[in-house]
C-alpha cells in the first residue's frame, strides 16, 4: 500500500529489531507458565522506536476532531468548550491518588466535594435530593426509572406496566424504558413540535407508571403546558420525568421541580462541560422530588449533624447500580463549573446558548428549509436546503462541512423530518465564529444550486474522502490483517 508516514498505522511504521524500550536489569528467579498458560502463536506486536511512537500517535490526535479543535455544533449534544480550571482541579494529585474503600474519615474532602454538587444540583433542578452513581446519561435514565418502578412497588401498585414517550424523544429515553422492563406507549406531536395534550389524555390510565419528557424538546422548542401536562399525569397516579439533555439554556431561568417534574437527570457532560463524545466520559445524576429520596440507588453522602460527611446506605433504597459513587473526576469538572460560574454565571449561560440558537437559525432561515418558525432554545432543527431540487442532501451538507473545519451538526434527527439537520451552537462560541459559521452555511447553500457535484462529492480534502457508509456500516476494517489484504 501506498500510505504517506502521517497515514500509516503504527503496525506499518515497524521494522524487525526496532526497540523504543529497555526493561531494568532484576535479581528475581525466572519463573515459567504452566504450558495451558502458554501462547502458541507469536505475540503480533509493533516493533518501533520511540520517536516513531511519538510521531505516530500525535499525528493520529490531528485527524482526531474535538471542541478543542473547533466548532462543533452538534444538535442534541451541547458539545461547550470545557474550561481548563475543570481539568486542573480533576487531576489534582489529593483527588486522583483516591481509592474508594477509603475509610469516610479519611475522604472527608472528595465527600464534601460529592455533597456540594448533589446540593448545587438540587438547587438548579428544583429537586429535594440528587445521587451521583450513574455514570452516563442513559444509565441516570434507567435510574430514574429504577426509582419510579421503587416507588409505585413500595405502595403495592405493581400493574403500572407503561412509560409513555413522546415520538419526538431521545432514542435513550423508550431503550430506558425497555432495559426497566416497561412496555413503550408513544405520544404524538404537534405540529409546533411540542407534546400533543390531547393524545396523551386517553393514553393516561392506572396502568402507566411515568411519562418521559424533554424541555426544551428534542426540536428545540420550549413546552408550555408541562403544568397541564403534569396535573393529567398526576391525576392519573403516575410520575413525571425530566430527560435532562436538553437543560443548558434553562439553567438559572426554570428548573423542572417547579414545573411539576418527579425525577429528573442531569448530563454533567454536556451542561456543566466534561468534554463529551467519543464514548465517554459521562456522568448522569438524578434528581428526585420530596418524598423518593429513601428510593435513590446505595450508597449515598450524606453531611452528619457535626459537620462532617460520612456514605451511608439505605434498605428502601432500589440497590446499587454502580461500582461506588459515579465518575469522581466528571463530578469535580462539574462543580469547577459550577463555582466558577456562579448562579448569575449559570443564568447567562442559558440566555447566552438561546440567543446563539436563535441567531444562527434566522441568518440561515432563507437558504435551509425550516419547518417551524418561533423562537427555539439551545437547538433547532432544519429539514435540509430549501431548494432541493439539485438533489443535494442533508449528508452532503454535513460532509461538506468537514471541508471547512468544521464538525458536522446532527443529521437526521430527529426522525419528524425527512431531512433534519440538527444545530447546536452552544454558549461558548463567539459571535466572530457564529457569523464565520453562518457563511459557509450560505456558501455550501450556493454550491448546491451552483455546482451540486462539489458538495455531492465532499469531503474533498480529509484523510478519508469519501468512502462508502453503508459498506462500512456492514463491513468495518477492525484489525491490520484485514487492512492489508486490501
Amino acid at each position: 500500500m501506498n500510505r504517506d508516514f502521517y497515514s500509516k498505522l503504527v503496525f506499518e511504521l515497524s521494522q524487525p529489531g526496532r526497540k523504543g524500550y529497555k526493561i531494568p536489569d532484576n535479581h528475581l528467579p525466572e519463573v515459567k507458565l504452566p504450558e495451558n498458560l502458554r501462547r502458541t502463536s507469536k505475540l503480533e506486536l509493533p516493533e518501533v522506536d520511540e520517536p516513531s511512537v511519538v510521531r505516530h500517535y500525535n499525528n493520529m490526535s490531528t485527524n482526531n476532531f474535538g471542541v478543542d479543535s473547533g466548532f462543533y455544533p452538534l444538535g442534541s449534544c451541547t458539545m461547550k468548550y470545557n474550561p481548563k480550571i475543570n481539568e486542573e482541579v480533576a487531576a489534582h494529585q489529593a483527588f486522583t491518588s483516591l481509592h474508594p474503600a477509603t475509610p469516610d474519615k479519611a475522604v472527608q474532602g472528595a465527600l464534601e466535594l460529592y455533597y456540594t454538587l448533589q446540593c448545587a444540583l438540587s438547587e438548579i433542578g428544583g429537586m429535594a435530593e440528587f445521587t451521583l452513581n450513574p455514570y452516563a446519561g442513559a444509565h441516570g435514565e434507567l435510574t430514574g426509572l429504577l426509582v419510579i418502578k421503587a416507588y409505585h412497588n413500595s405502595r403495592g401498585d405493581v400493574k403500572r406496566t407503561k412509560v409513555i414517550v413522546p415520538d419526538s424523544a431521545h432514542g435513550t429515553n423508550p431503550a430506558s424504558a425497555a432495559v426497566a422492563g416497561y412496555e413503550i406507549i408513544e405520544v404524538k406531536s404537534r405540529p409546533d413540535g411540542t407534546v400533543d395534550v390531547e393524545d396523551l389524555k386517553p393514553l393516561l390510565d392506572d396502568t402507566v407508571a411515568a411519562v418521559m419528557m424533554t424541555n426544551p424538546n428534542t426540536l428545540g422548542i420550549f413546552e408550555k403546558n408541562i403544568p397541564e401536562i403534569a396535573s393529567l399525569v398526576h391525576a392519573a397516579g403516575a410520575l413525571l420525568y425530566y430527560d435532562g439533555a436538553n437543560l443548558n439554556p434553562m439553567l438559572g431561568m426554570a428548573r423542572p421541580g417547579d414545573m411539576g417534574f418527579d425525577v429528573m437527570h442531569i448530563n454533567l457532560h454536556k451542561t456543566f462541560s466534561t468534554p463529551h463524545g467519543g464514548g465517554g466520559p459521562g456522568a448522569g445524576p438524578v434528581g428526585v422530588r420530596a418524598g423518593l429520596q429513601q428510593f435513590l440507588p446505595n450508597p449515598r453522602v450524606v453531611k452528619n449533624s457535626d459537620g462532617s460527611f460520612s456514605v451511608v446506605t439505605d434498605e428502601k433504597s432500589l440497590g446499587s447500580i454502580s461500582a461506588h459513587l459515579g465518575n469522581f473526576a466528571v463530578e469535580a469538572r462539574a462543580l469547577t463549573y459550577i463555582l466558577s460560574l456562579g448562579k448569575q454565571g449559570l443564568k447567562e449561560a442559558g440566555k447566552l446558548a438561546t440567543l446563539n440558537a436563535n441567531y444562527v437559525k434566522e441568518s440561515l432561515k432563507d437558504v435551509y428549509c425550516l419547518p417551524i418558525e418561533g423562537v427555539c432554545k439551545h437547538e433547532f432543527v432544519f429539514d435540509g436546503l430549501a431548494d432541493k431540487s439539485t438533489g443535494v442532501t442533508t449528508l452532503n451538507v454535513a460532509k461538506r462541512l468537514l471541508d471547512h473545519g468544521y464538525h458536522a451538526p446532527t443529521i437526521y434527527f430527529p426522525l419528524l423530518f425527512h431531512e433534519s439537520l440538527m444545530i447546536e451552537p452552544t454558549e461558548t462560541e463567539s459571535l466572530q465564529t457564529l457569523d464565520e459559521f453562518i457563511a459557509v452555511m450560505r456558501d455550501i447553500a450556493r454550491e448546491a444550486k451552483e455546482t451540486p457535484d462539489v458538495v455531492k462529492n465532499a469531503p474533498l480534502n480529509t484523510p478519508i474522502s469519501h468512502p462508502d457508509d453503508t459498506e462500512a456500516a456492514l463491513h468495518p476494517i477492525v484489525n491490520y490483517t484485514e487492512l492489508t489484504e486490501l
